[in-house]
Order: structure tokens, then C-alpha cells, then sequence
């Protein structure tokens, strides 16, 4: 009888104890609140001396941390400069034909301006953040578009402090996401175009960069990348945007996966460490869509290749954004340079500026000329304006 008892009572614990677990589970789903993750053990360390991108990855915390006060960048001396003396990854230019101006943008979020395309004058801050989780971050991939009436900025922010996975023994996966700010100006100010604090414009349990904007039967769709640190082979999607780029109207499809273009290598295999850990897998990067004057559908992307960084293009078989995407057998520029992307100038000449470095040097944006006169396009020489 005691035993009887005995079972009965555990029996009535365990149903309390669940209960209580599901009422607890339950009040976290409805106060949005999530279990925080905690960091666990990363890919093995990289060999001393080994090439490594990225420096060492930030201590990564806990999601629901608060993140520690972060100082104000002190505001940039402006001045003016050759294209030669800049240092920027994943540059950008956006010509304005309303004044005639080049815009200049990338990693870092500043901004610099030409009418020349030789001398640049800024940086300047355009950027405000304040009321976001985004505010104080570093960006990256910063863009400018011009839709309707409106300027917006894409650009990458990541948050270390924020965990969304953690892969065992293989990488703590922090929140990366491209928003998209709005202003009036090329110039700025961007504000979040949703001011929610902890708004996230993609799936919140992605890893995602480097997102572009590309508008095709009247919907526009954000391109981005699927970071191969979270997925090991690393994809390009894109998803629908409402007509007030607020919110995305369905989850993200994939198109592509790096493996898929041969140019593209496993990074163990070419000896290259990221954020300071041998972490292997395949790189998408830098994703921007283009049409050659016979109306084929092309994407420049990037990935790491035989000569480190590399700017490939693939092109849709189907002349629409859904593909199938079909990759060129060869790097389009395997160099140790990528990121690149297509402009024309006020004169109707296409040109494609891309970042390269030297050896361990610091990347510098180049500009080339480029020919989309025919189904696929060709790179020129240097240009020099």
C-alpha cells in the first residue's frame, strides 16, 4: 500500500512539475521571450600564423543579455581624397542623377561623394539608429537604393551580444541582419524604416548578410545570404517585400548554394581561418543583380577561391529571379578581390568597382569598366577617370 503511494505521489509530482513547466513555456511565448542560449564549444582554433579573415570572433553572450554600453564613434574629419587613398570593403556607388553626384558607401556606414569619380570628399555620418538594437553597431554591405520617392539603405548589422544557434563544436551563431533605413537624400539622414527596437526584417533565427534590393513584375524582393558560418554551405535567397519594404510577404527560398559554382572552394581546404577558427565550409557573399542588354538575368557574388577572396556571376535560365541559376566554371576576378558591383556613369558608361588587397594589405576599392553587351559580361581594363 505504501509503495501504491508512493507512486501515486510521484506520479502527481511529475504532473505538477509539467504543468508548471507548460505554463512556463507558455507565459515565455506570450511575453516573447526565449530561452537564452548559451555559448558552447566553437570549431577547433587556427594553426599560429594561419591566414585568417575577420580577426578573432567577439566574446559572444547570451540571448536576452543587455549589451554593454557601446561609445559613440567620434565624427570623421572630412576631407577630400583620391579613390587610390580610401580603404573600404564591400564599396558601393550609387550616381544620383538629380545632382549629378557619386555616392560612395560600404563596411563602416560612412558616406563619401564625387562628381568626378577621382576625388572623394567625406566621410560623413548618415546614419541614425537611435531606438534600435541596431544603434552603436558596426555596419556592413552598406547599399543605396532609390524607390518611388525614397532613398533607402541596406546594410548588415551584427550583434554579439545576441545568440540565435549554437552549433556544436563549431560556431556560436550571433544575430546578423540586413534592415533597411529611408531618407530623403542620398546625403541622409537613414532612419529605420521600422522603428520597433527589436524589429528583424528576415527570418530572426537566420544568420543574414549582405542583403541588395531587386525589383522585378512590380514586387520587390530583398537578395541575400544565408551565412554558410550557421549552415556550413552557404546559400543565396531572396524574399518579397510589401509595397512599403516594411515587412517581408513570405519567408525566404533559396536559389543557390556556393558548392554549386566550381570556382568556389572548401575553405579548410585552401588553409583559411574565419573570425580565428577552422571552420569548414563554402562562402556566399556581396550578391547583386544586373542585366545584360540582351535582357539575360545575371547575379555578381562572391566567395573564397584559389587565390583567397573571388567575384563570381551566375546567370538565370529562366531570366527570372527564381532561377535555375546556372554558375560560370570560372571566377569572374579571383584576385583576392570581391564584393563588386555595376554602375553606370552620367554618361552611360557601365563600370563595376570592386575591393582588392595586396598579400595582407588593407582592401581597396578598384574601378574597371565592364561590357553587358552581349548574354554575359565581360571585365575591362582599369578604369581611370
Amino acid at each position: 500500500m505504501k509503495k501504491i503511494f508512493n507512486l501515486s505521489l510521484a506520479a502527481f509530482l511529475f504532473i505538477i512539475l509539467m504543468a508548471c513547466n507548460l505554463i512556463n513555456s507558455t507565459a515565455q511565448a506570450q511575453s516573447g521571450q526565449k530561452k537564452p542560449l548559451v555559448p558552447g564549444e566553437q570549431a577547433p582554433p587556427a594553426d599560429p600564423g594561419q591566414r585568417n579573415f575577420g580577426g578573432m570572433q567577439p566574446p559572444a553572450g547570451t540571448q536576452g543579455q543587455k549589451p554593454p554600453q557601446r561609445l559613440p564613434r567620434p565624427e570623421p574629419k572630412i576631407t577630400t581624397v583620391s579613390l587610390d587613398d580610401l580603404s573600404m570593403s564591400d564599396p558601393f556607388i550609387y550616381p544620383d542623377e538629380k545632382t549629378k553626384t557619386y555616392y560612395l558607401t560600404g563596411t563602416g556606414g560612412r558616406l563619401y561623394k564625387s562628381k568626378d569619380l577621382k576625388m572623394w570628399t567625406g566621410p560623413y555620418s548618415i546614419i541614425d539608429l537611435t531606438g534600435t538594437w541596431m544603434d552603436g553597431l558596426f555596419v556592413a554591405a552598406g547599399e543605396i537604393h532609390h524607390i518611388g520617392n525614397k532613398y533607402y539603405y541596406a546594410g548588415t548589422w551584427s550583434d554579439h551580444s545576441t545568440l540565435i544557434q549554437v552549433v556544436p563544436r563549431r560556431y556560436n551563431v550571433p544575430r546578423n541582419q540586413t534592415q533597411l533605413l529611408v531618407g530623403d537624400s542620398p546625403e541622409g539622414p537613414f532612419k529605420p524604416l521600422v522603428q520597433e527596437r527589436e524589429f528583424c526584417l528576415g527570418p530572426e533565427d537566420w544568420d543574414i548578410i549582405d542583403g541588395t534590393l531587386y525589383t522585378e513584375n512590380d514586387t520587390t524582393y530583398m537578395v541575400i545570404v544565408h551565412e554558410w558560418t550557421q549552415l556550413i554551405d552557404g546559400t543565396m535567397d531572396y524574399m518579397p517585400l510589401s509595397k512599403d519594404l516594411t515587412h517581408r510577404t513570405a519567408e525566404p527560398t533559396t536559389i543557390f548554394r556556393a558548392s554549386e559554382a566550381a570556382w568556389s572552394k572548401e575553405m579548410n581546404s585552401i588553409g583559411e581561418a574565419t573570425f580565428g577558427l577552422k571552420m569548414p565550409g563554402w562562402v556566399t557573399d556581396g550578391p547583386q543583380m544586373f542585366r545584360t542588354k540582351t535582357g539575360k538575368l545575371g547575379m555578381l557574388w562572391s566567395s573564397w577561391g584559389e587565390n583567397r577572396y573571388a567575384q563570381g556571376v551566375a546567370y538565370s535560365a529562366s531570366g527570372k529571379l527564381k532561377g535555375p541559376w546556372i554558375q560560370e566554371e570560372k571566377a569572374f576576378k579571383g584576385d583576392n578581390s570581391g564584393h563588386g558591383m555595376l554602375f553606370r556613369t552620367f554618361e552611360g558608361k557601365l563600370l563595376f568597382i570592386i575591393h582588392h588587397s595586396e598579400g595582407n594589405g588593407p582592401r581597396k576599392p578598384q574601378i574597371y569598366e565592364a561590357d553587358d553587351s552581349g548574354d554575359k559580361l565581360l571585365l575591362g581594363n582599369r578604369y581611370n577617370p
